[in-house]
């Protein structure tokens, strides 16, 4: 984009540089912190399950992405399992970083020919390998991480962050969101905030400001609030007098939302106030709940099946009020993709953020 110009051969310097430094400063594999013995556990029985020959299997939607991809990778990461690592990265490298661009194809299908079915990005996918990648780079010393890791992060600034009325905003996908692509466009899913990533990410691609994308993200998390509940909707149209449902969208706050309030309380972003607007979606009995709700209405859709949404909704007690957590939600068993997934990640941002509620 126009504003984020920067000349490639400087560009390329600095990465290089920034990578450099990186690892050589890196505390290194031998002294990194040894994994929680309940995190290898996870991870290996969730690598047994939904790990393919370094393919991340979405058994709910029979596919593969490139937010599981990037998911996985950071798991491995935490778990010190670099071989695991490797091979999802190379699966991921080899089967969806097919675009000119950089980013990575979110869909990839088994039995299709070419196997990814749907070049377009899911640009929190991009966050979340270009995250992994860095979190690699320094526990294991291997600069080719941290240069990858750049170099997503900066295809991600180039061909997704843009200027709208509300601030710096992240689109979903390069293609698809722009105001020339929806009537009500552009459009935003602050689920695709990867809060506790930006940080990092400003440290290896200084020259995008990421520390304006997640102000702006905070500030449609307090806007964004509609019906009875004042819950925001999986997907916003930005281009409206006013923030509203975007149109061709359920106007649900719903398996995408959830993640928010997991970002937020794991990167420490925003106020009491960001994440108390989540606590009020779900029963204080940590067996019901939380539900897709529909915005306009406040009526639950359906209830979320799956323990690590019940995480999520407890973390969120125990940010906010100290909250032990239930101690059913301490161990992690292995259901589907999704709510697996988010039930490791939330124990460890909890291990990280809220060790006493633990």
């Amino acid at each position: 984009m126009a504003g984020f110009a920067r000349i490639a051969t400087r560009r390329l310097a600095a990465g290089l540089a920034l990578a450099a430094g990186l690892v050589a400063a890196g505390s290194g594999e031998a002294a990194a912190a040894p994994p929680a013995p309940w995190l290898v556990a996870a991870w290996e029985a969730y690598a047994a399950r939904f790990v393919e020959d370094g393919r991340v299997v979405d058994d709910a939607n029979g596919i593969t992405h490139s937010e599981g991809q990037g998911y996985a990778m950071l798991i491995a990461v935490r778990a010190g399992d670099r071989a695991g690592f490797d091979r999802i990265w190379d699966w991921t490298r080899r089967s969806l970083m097919i675009r000119e661009d950089g980013l990575v194809a979110w869909r990839w299908e088994e039995g299709e020919s070419p196997g990814v079915t749907d070049p377009n990005n899911a640009t929190d996918g991009d966050v979340l390998v270009a995250w992994a990648l860095l979190e690699a780079a320094e526990r294991w010393r291997v600069p080719a991480y941290a240069e990858a890791a750049r170099a997503l992060a900066v295809a991600v600034g180039e061909a997704t962050l843009i200027e709208t009325p509300y601030g710096l905003s992240m689109l979903p996908g390069a293609a698809g969101f722009r105001a020339g692509d929806q009537p009500d466009g552009p459009i935003a899913n602050l689920s695709y905030w990867v809060f506790p990533a930006f940080d990092r990410l400003a440290g290896i691609a200084p020259e995008y400001p990421w520390a304006a994308l997640e102000e702006t993200g905070l500030s449609l998390i307090a806007q964004a609030r509609f019906g009875p509940l004042r819950l925001p909707p999986d997907w916003i149209a930005l281009g409206g007098e006013t923030l509203a449902p975007a149109d061709g969208f359920a106007p649900l706050f719903g398996y995408n939302g959830i993640r928010i309030p997991l970002y937020l309380a794991w990167a420490g972003s925003g106020g009491r106030e960001h994440l108390a607007m989540f606590a009020g979606m779900w029963s204080e009995r940590d067996d019901i709940g939380p539900f897709e709700i529909d915005v306009a209405t406040g009526a639950a859709t359906e209830e979320m099946g799956g323990d690590g949404y019940k995480a999520i909704a407890a973390f969120v007690g125990c940010a906010l009020q100290g909250r032990p957590l239930p101690e059913r939600l301490r161990s992690v068993p292995m259901q589907k993709y999704y709510p697996t997934t988010l039930h490791i990640l939330t124990l460890i941002a909890i291990e990280e953020r809220f060790p006493q509620c633990l």
